[in-house]
C-alpha cells in the first residue's frame, strides 16, 4: 500500500517517516513525500519527475502549504474524475473549526489534528494504518 504525505514542513514529515519506521509499518506500507500542494498535484497526476509514481491508496495532507493550500489540492482532486475517490485524510495543526468545516464542506474523507506530544502522534499515525490501512476497503484508483 501507497500512503503520499503532502507536507511542506520537513521536520513534521521527518516525524511521520520515523513514525512509519518505528511502528514498522514499511515495507508493507510506502510513504512517499511531497513538500507543496503542487507537488502533490503531480504525484496524484504522474507529471513530470513523478511520471513513475505509485498510485496512492491513500492522502494525508496538510492544509497550510505553499503553491497550493490543502483545500485547493482537496478541490482539484474531488473535482478529477481519475482521483476523486482517493480517501483523503487532513492531517493539520489546525484544531480551526473554520477548517474542519472547510475540509468536510470539501468533502475530506477525515480530519486529524497533529498532537504536539510525539507518543500521542505516533499513536495517530498507528491509528490511521490500523484503521484506514488494514481494516477500510479502499477504492482502486486507475
Amino acid at each position: 500500500m501507497n500512503v503520499l504525505l503532502a507536507e511542506d514542513n520537513p521536520a513534521e514529515a521527518y516525524l511521520t517517516e520515523q513514525a512509519f519506521k518505528e511502528l514498522k509499518l514499511a515495507p508493507a506500507r510506502q510513504l512517499h513525500h511531497v513538500k507543496d500542494g503542487e507537488e502533490a498535484l503531480q504525484f496524484l497526476r504522474r507529471e513530470g519527475v513523478f511520471a513513475d509514481a505509485p498510485r496512492p491508496d491513500l492522502l494525508l495532507l496538510d492544509i497550510n502549504m505553499p503553491r497550493k493550500s490543502g483545500f485547493e489540492v482537496l478541490r482539484s482532486i474531488r473535482s478529477d474524475d481519475k482521483l476523486n475517490t482517493l480517501p483523503v485524510l487532513m492531517l493539520t495543526t489546525s484544531s480551526s473549526d473554520g477548517d474542519i468545516e472547510t475540509a468536510y464542506r470539501e468533502r475530506a474523507n477525515c480530519y486529524l489534528t497533529k498532537p504536539n506530544d510525539i507518543d500521542q502522534f505516533f499513536a495517530l499515525i498507528k491509528n490511521i494504518d490500523e484503521f484506514w490501512l488494514a481494516q477500510a476497503q479502499l477504492p482502486y484508483i486507475h
